[in-house]
């Protein structure tokens, strides 16, 4: 792409955000703040070290769905449809939560969060289903509110009809993660997580310069408060920890844009390389595994993919889950 192209896309995402009432240089110049933020009264909280086990037992032989289409929203719902249908996951009186990635105060062209369509579409869902309240939430590095609003899945939220949830300092409390190197009396999302009876995870695929890809698996360090940039020392171990923290209801891993380039924020379409690839699993190790592959990446090339594996998160070993594939063109 052109010097002019790129340019161009630069020029539109700073108007987005000046349309948006979002000041990019004042998020820019405040990031490292609000990423190294330490919540006020959580440290005097009991450390809690239980979570709910979130996940359905998958039909046998539908773990594992990968779709290509033209449509977000039809490719969505059909990879849902072929691990059983959104009825097999959510009952009457749940209560969703949804975990999408919006780290950070980008235009959704971008890819550098999750797109809004894949929000709306598994609210709208969610909510056919019989949930009594589907929930949004993610604890982004820029400005939360604004992170929100200009990566569009504020209006998403609202006008599926689920509850956009910021990351105040009542929602967090300190948890220990059994056996865990690095989650130990640290501050999570624990109120929200307590309080739901189903957990998906909605993620981009990307390209991460630190941990090599930011998928299914990553999405989860947005439940994390307090300095979590230390983690980046040791980010095999806490993605790992996290995968085992977290035993999710199902992940979705949009590949319709994926990020091959300047993960994990990007910053110009050039980044991107349309694949149109919905994948949607019950088993966040073997989708991951898959996603790895949209990014031209062996699953072994992931180590945390290895270690998650190791600890009992799921299977690296995606093709003996005998994925489901369908094509929008061919099928």
């Amino acid at each position: 792409m052109s010097e002019e192209k790129n340019s161009i896309n630069r020029r539109e995402f700073i108007n987005r955000s000046i349309k948006a009432g979002v000041s990019i240089l004042a998020v820019s110049t405040t990031a490292g703040l609000l990423y190294n933020r330490v919540l006020p009264g959580v440290a005097q909280k009991q450390s809690q070290s239980i979570l709910p086990d979130y996940s359905v037992k998958p039909i046998n032989g539908k773990e594992l769905s990968i779709v290509t289409g033209s449509e977000r929203s039809k490719a969505l719902t059909k990879a849902i449809d072929l691990l059983g249908g959104i009825s097999h996951f959510i009952k009457k009186g749940d209560s969703v939560l949804l975990k999408p990635n919006i780290a950070f105060a980008s235009s959704p062209d971008l890819g550098a969060t999750t797109h809004p369509e894949i929000v709306s579409t598994m609210i709208t869902l969610c909510l056919k289903a019989g949930a009594s309240e589907v929930a949004v939430l993610d604890n982004p590095i820029n400005d939360p509110a604004g992170c929100y609003l200009l990566s569009g899945i504020d209006e998403a939220v609202k006008k599926a009809g689920g509850t956009i949830l910021l990351p105040s300092n009542d929602l967090f409390e300190n948890f220990t993660l059994k056996n865990g190197k690095l989650i130990s009396n640290w501050p999570i999302l624990y109120k929200p997580l307590k309080n739901a009876t189903k957990v998906i995870g909605l993620a981009p695929i990307k390209n991460h310069h630190r941990s090599g890809a930011s998928m299914s698996l990553k999405n989860w360090y947005g439940l994390l408060g307090g300095r979590r940039n230390i983690f980046h020392q040791d980010i095999n171990t806490i993605i790992t920890e996290l995968a085992v923290m977290i035993k999710p209801t199902l992940v979705i891993l949009d590949g319709f844009s994926v990020m091959m380039t300047n993960g994990p924020t990007g910053g110009a379409t050039s980044d991107l390389k349309e694949k149109n690839t919905i994948i949607a699993s019950t088993n966040q190790v073997a989708a991951d595994a898959y996603g790895a592959t949209l990014l031209n990446m062996k699953p072994d090339d992931l180590p945390y993919l290895a270690l998650a594996e190791k600890a009992g998160a799921g299977t690296l070993d995606y093709k003996s889950l005998k994925p489901l594939f369908y094509n929008e063109v061919t099928s």
